[in-house]
Protein backbone atom coordinates (compact mmCIF):
# COMPACT_ATOMS: atom_id res chain seq x y z
CA UNK A 1 0.00 0.00 0.00
CA UNK A 2 1.46 3.58 -0.48
CA UNK A 3 -0.26 6.48 1.32
CA UNK A 4 1.69 8.64 4.02
CA UNK A 5 1.28 12.06 4.63
CA UNK A 6 3.01 14.04 1.44
CA UNK A 7 4.26 17.49 1.76
CA UNK A 8 6.90 18.82 -0.85
CA UNK A 9 9.27 21.41 -0.17
CA UNK A 10 12.06 22.58 -2.64
CA UNK A 11 15.23 23.71 -1.04
CA UNK A 12 13.51 24.81 1.90
CA UNK A 13 10.61 26.06 0.45
CA UNK A 14 7.55 24.75 -0.02
CA UNK A 15 6.60 24.70 -4.31
CA UNK A 16 7.78 28.14 -5.64
CA UNK A 17 4.88 30.20 -6.52
CA UNK A 18 5.29 30.01 -10.17
CA UNK A 19 4.50 26.07 -9.77
CA UNK A 20 1.99 26.70 -7.51
CA UNK A 21 0.26 29.68 -9.87
CA UNK A 22 0.39 27.04 -12.87
CA UNK A 23 -1.72 25.06 -11.01
CA UNK A 24 -4.57 27.17 -9.85
CA UNK A 25 -8.12 25.57 -9.67
CA UNK A 26 -6.63 21.52 -9.43
CA UNK A 27 -6.15 19.69 -6.16
CA UNK A 28 -2.48 20.71 -5.93
CA UNK A 29 -1.28 23.56 -3.68
CA UNK A 30 1.54 24.99 -2.63
CA UNK A 31 2.48 23.57 0.87
CA UNK A 32 -0.41 21.87 1.71
CA UNK A 33 -1.17 17.77 0.92
CA UNK A 34 -2.86 17.08 -1.80
CA UNK A 35 -4.34 13.68 -0.42
CA UNK A 36 -6.96 15.70 1.70
CA UNK A 37 -9.00 16.07 -1.79
CA UNK A 38 -7.67 12.85 -3.44
CA UNK A 39 -7.82 10.70 -0.91
CA UNK A 40 -5.52 8.51 -0.03
CA UNK A 41 -3.69 7.34 -3.05
CA UNK A 42 -2.86 3.37 -2.11
CA UNK A 43 -2.97 0.52 -4.80
CA UNK A 44 -6.22 0.45 -6.81
CA UNK A 45 -7.36 0.64 -10.12
CA UNK A 46 -9.01 3.60 -10.09
CA UNK A 47 -6.32 5.84 -7.71
CA UNK A 48 -4.77 9.28 -9.14
CA UNK A 49 -0.93 9.75 -8.64
CA UNK A 50 0.16 11.93 -5.47
CA UNK A 51 0.56 14.43 -7.44
CA UNK A 52 -0.98 16.14 -10.92
CA UNK A 53 1.20 15.49 -13.39
CA UNK A 54 1.59 18.97 -14.31
CA UNK A 55 3.71 19.09 -10.98
CA UNK A 56 6.07 16.45 -11.57
CA UNK A 57 6.18 18.05 -15.35
CA UNK A 58 6.54 21.70 -13.54
CA UNK A 59 9.39 20.43 -11.31
CA UNK A 60 11.33 18.78 -14.25
CA UNK A 61 11.34 22.03 -15.74
CA UNK A 62 12.91 24.22 -12.92
CA UNK A 63 15.39 21.85 -12.32
CA UNK A 64 16.87 22.23 -15.82
CA UNK A 65 16.46 26.33 -15.53
CA UNK A 66 19.06 27.75 -15.50
CA UNK A 67 18.43 29.73 -12.79
CA UNK A 68 17.84 26.43 -10.71
CA UNK A 69 21.67 25.71 -12.33
CA UNK A 70 23.37 28.38 -10.64
CA UNK A 71 21.59 28.34 -7.18
CA UNK A 72 22.19 24.14 -6.85
CA UNK A 73 25.76 24.81 -8.19
CA UNK A 74 26.50 27.46 -6.41
CA UNK A 75 25.11 25.57 -2.75
CA UNK A 76 25.65 22.09 -3.37
CA UNK A 77 29.35 22.33 -5.72
CA UNK A 78 27.55 19.92 -8.00
CA UNK A 79 24.87 20.07 -11.18
CA UNK A 80 21.27 19.66 -9.84
CA UNK A 81 20.16 15.54 -10.81
CA UNK A 82 17.00 16.20 -12.90
CA UNK A 83 16.51 13.18 -14.13
CA UNK A 84 14.65 11.62 -10.88
CA UNK A 85 11.82 14.62 -12.00
CA UNK A 86 11.36 13.05 -15.56
CA UNK A 87 11.59 9.50 -14.21
CA UNK A 88 8.47 10.84 -12.51
CA UNK A 89 7.17 12.47 -15.08
CA UNK A 90 7.01 9.77 -17.08
CA UNK A 91 5.84 7.25 -14.70
CA UNK A 92 2.58 9.79 -13.61
CA UNK A 93 1.94 9.57 -17.14
CA UNK A 94 1.86 5.85 -17.70
CA UNK A 95 -0.07 5.44 -14.49
CA UNK A 96 -2.91 8.09 -15.48
CA UNK A 97 -2.86 6.59 -19.42
CA UNK A 98 -2.55 2.75 -19.12
CA UNK A 99 -2.69 2.02 -14.93
CA UNK A 100 0.17 0.37 -15.25
CA UNK A 101 0.85 -1.27 -11.77
CA UNK A 102 5.20 -0.65 -12.66
CA UNK A 103 4.63 2.98 -12.88
CA UNK A 104 2.46 2.77 -9.74
CA UNK A 105 4.98 1.23 -7.97
CA UNK A 106 7.57 3.17 -9.32
CA UNK A 107 6.25 6.28 -8.23
CA UNK A 108 4.92 5.83 -4.85
CA UNK A 109 8.94 4.57 -4.36
CA UNK A 110 10.05 7.77 -5.73
CA UNK A 111 7.83 9.68 -2.93
CA UNK A 112 8.42 8.25 -0.17
CA UNK A 113 12.28 8.15 -1.03
CA UNK A 114 11.54 12.44 -1.32
CA UNK A 115 9.64 12.02 1.88
CA UNK A 116 12.22 10.21 3.49
CA UNK A 117 15.34 12.89 2.25
CA UNK A 118 13.31 15.63 3.54
CA UNK A 119 12.64 14.45 7.20
CA UNK A 120 16.52 13.31 7.75
CA UNK A 121 17.25 16.86 8.09
CA UNK A 122 17.68 18.30 11.50
CA UNK A 123 16.86 21.26 12.89
CA UNK A 124 19.74 23.74 13.93
CA UNK A 125 18.47 25.47 16.82
CA UNK A 126 16.79 23.66 20.01
CA UNK A 127 13.44 24.34 20.23
CA UNK A 128 12.05 26.26 23.32
CA UNK A 129 9.51 24.80 25.66
CA UNK A 130 8.62 27.97 27.47
CA UNK A 131 10.22 31.92 27.12
CA UNK A 132 12.95 32.89 29.16
CA UNK A 133 12.07 33.81 32.81
CA UNK A 134 13.33 37.64 31.65
CA UNK A 135 12.19 38.02 28.87
CA UNK A 136 10.15 40.93 29.76
CA UNK A 137 12.97 42.61 31.25
CA UNK A 138 14.56 45.63 28.42
CA UNK A 139 17.33 44.68 26.36
CA UNK A 140 21.57 45.31 27.56
CA UNK A 141 21.07 48.26 24.76
CA UNK A 142 18.02 49.73 25.97
CA UNK A 143 19.68 49.98 29.94
CA UNK A 144 22.04 51.90 28.76
CA UNK A 145 19.94 54.37 27.34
Amino acid sequence: RCSFVLSVEHHGRFLHSSLAGGLRGRAWRAGRPDMAELGAWGVGRGRRPPRPCEAYRAEWKLCRSARHFLHHYYVHGERPACEQWRRDLASCRDWEERRSDEAQRSLCESERARVQAARKHILVWALRQSPPADWHLPLPQEKDE
